[in-house]
């Protein structure tokens, strides 16, 4: 498996498997502004220098923190880099997550995304749906879909995906528009859309795991540890290169606000599990 190994997207993009995410880039609970401004700044840098051409972000991640971090560390940005950002939520005063599906609210957003990234056109926007905010639960897509495909069709928008979406709402989606990829909660230890993974790489839709590492709870596993202890590598680039073998569909972006951490996760895209170790590693999430 090489970390240059890539999926192409309609319009002739070719998108790296393994990418980075700015979300932990933000204040705890992914809130108000980072820790240290240009620590935040360096790991952006180091990312796409390091051959990174995939940022996942969000205007509600901050809120407006992250994207501004993105524009200031990499504007003008590279010809290859791709900006992944999402809609369909707000954030409280009180840092809570609102749904956030009127289209007026989401021609709101996309024009906040493209204000603070500094661009004309985004190029790939997920639909976030918040009919459960922590798990995919039924409910029509159809109206903030078509919202959003309006919104495609003004220019702003080259390529729509998906985010906390079952098969059911994928496929009434299909009807709308074209989805290009499908973002949900998928790791070692959560492994609920098996059947929707394969159903996706049958359609050529690139599936994108968020919390690939777990996300505020880390993955914790015996096995996990021994595996890693055995191939010499850490338990976070195990359960990276797990996702990457499962499926050649799979695209991944770890989150991390750190340098150290983003180089052990990019390497994990050279590490090749044998059979034994992902039968074992099977095992954690069934």
């Amino acid at each position: 498996m090489s970390r240059q190994a890539s999926i192409p997207l309609p319009g002739g993009r070719a998108v790296k498997r393994l990418g980075y995410g700015a979300m932990q880039l933000a204040g705890p609970g992914v809130f108000g502004p980072p820790r240290d401004h240009e620590a935040a700044l360096a790991v952006l840098r180091a990312a796409v220098e390091a051959g990174v051409n995939h940022i996942d972000t969000s205007d509600f991640y901050g809120p407006h923190v992250t994207n501004r971090l993105i524009r200031e560390a990499l504007a003008p940005y590279p010809d290859d880099l791709l900006i992944v950002t999402k809609i369909g939520a707000l954030r409280g005063d009180d840092a809570s997550w609102l749904p956030a599906f009127e289209p007026d609210e989401l021609a709101r957003a996309i024009d906040d995304n493209l204000t603070k990234l500094g661009l004309e056109t985004l190029d790939v926007v997920n639909l976030r749906l918040m009919f459960n905010a922590r798990r995919p639960a039924e409910g029509s897509l159809t109206a903030p879909l078509k919202a959003v495909a309006d919104l495609q069709r003004q220019g702003l928008v080259r390529h729509i995906g998906l985010s906390n979406v079952t098969p059911t709402q994928f496929e009434e989606a299909r009807g709308i528009a074209k989805i290009v990829c499908v973002q949900n909660q998928y790791n070692l230890a959560h492994r609920d859309d098996d059947a929707f993974i394969d159903t996706l790489a049958a359609e050529g839709v690139a599936y994108v795991p968020f919390f690939p590492l777990g996300g505020v709870s880390p993955l914790q596993s015996a096995a996990l540890s021994d595996v890693a202890a055995r191939l010499k590598a850490s338990p976070m680039q195990v359960a990276l290169a797990l996702l990457l073998q499962r499926s050649p569909n799979i695209l991944l972006f770890p989150d991390t606000s750190s340098v150290v951490h983003l180089y052990e996760n990019l390497a994990a895209a050279s590490l090749t599990l044998p059979d034994d170790a992902v039968a074992e590693l099977d095992v954690i999430g069934r």
